[in-house]
């Protein structure tokens, strides 16, 4: 059957998930069409059982090097692509590198050239992972700066992002925003526990004239406010009209309960107090 118009054939690309079509089968597996005569042996244990595998159909298959160099799909799903960042494991290490844990069973490779830090086995670390160009094989690096910042930053206060906590700094701590750019998340907005490998939603405070940019863990301006003044009183009529929470309850309790810092909530029971939906106390607020 012909391609779907979503599936015009291109050249697999190594380290990324193509849409790869079924030309042979074998009893050790599926040949799929790599392009420019290049078959890619899908291994039968990885061969789909809910899905048309036959030949002419479209499978999509995560493509990599084996312990030979050689090309070949797998249905599983690896922690990044090529183009990635990800928090991964140190398994192995020995004179050419580090290997790290990606989900597949060929290990990923951090040559020591690319560490930025002495790191033993168990560590965790955030690479990015590249294609050598002249290898073509799939590395890893920890020095992270050459693969950010390339592009203008392009967001606005308020804004959703998506955010990989990289390391703590004496100010707060270094994230990437959207696998695109450097951003710090501040002392005064760290209001929960975060590690470095953690990923969060974050948003956007503030893109300075410099090209820094600012983060907050939670919702901006009035309408997170309204948004967590409504989960509060939701909360409170399922829990029969009381809460314990009040203005000496410790920030950890707020943060658990409601994934906000102290001033917010305190900011939003005092709004609800105003409007005299509330009573407040120390210890518990109350719906009146």
């Amino acid at each position: 059957m012909p391609p779907p118009a979503s599936k015009v054939f291109k050249m697999a690309l190594i380290g990324r998930f193509n849409s790869l079509q079924v030309v042979k089968h074998t009893d050790f597996g599926l040949y799929l069409d790599g392009g420019a005569g290049e078959e890619i042996l899908l291994p039968r244990r990885y061969v789909p059982k809910d899905q048309p595998s036959e030949v002419g159909d479209w499978l999509n298959v995560f493509v990599y090097l084996d312990s030979e160099d050689r090309p070949i799909a797998t249905t599983l799903k690896p922690k990044v692509q090529v183009g990635g960042f990800a928090s991964l494991k140190v398994l192995q290490i020995n004179h050419i590198g580090l290997f790290l844990d990606w989900g597949l069973p060929k290990d990923l490779l951090l040559p020591h050239s690319e560490e930025k830090r002495p790191l033993q086995v168990g560590d965790y670390c955030v690479v990015h992972v590249y294609l050598d160009p002249r290898t073509r094989r799939i590395v890893a690096t920890a020095r992270l700066d050459r693969y950010l910042d390339k592009i203008p930053a392009d967001y606005r206060p308020g804004q959703a992002v998506d955010l990989l906590v990289v390391e703590p700094t004496p100010l707060g701590f270094k994230a990437i925003i959207d696998g695109q750019h450097w951003g710090l998340i501040h002392k005064n907005e760290v209001f929960k526990f975060i590690r470095a490998g953690m990923r969060e939603q974050g948003y956007i405070k503030e893109v300075r004239d410099d090209g820094k940019i600012s983060l907050s863990l939670q919702p901006l301006g009035q309408a997170a406010r309204d948004e967590l003044s409504e989960r509060i009183l939701a909360r409170l009529r399922e829990d029969g009209g009381v809460l314990p929470l009040g203005d000496k309850s410790p920030p950890e309790l707020v943060a658990k309960l409601f994934g906000v810092s102290k001033g917010s909530f305190k900011k939003a029971i005092g709004g609800l107090y105003k409007q005299d939906l509330i009573a407040i106390h120390d210890d518990r607020i109350e719906l009146r």
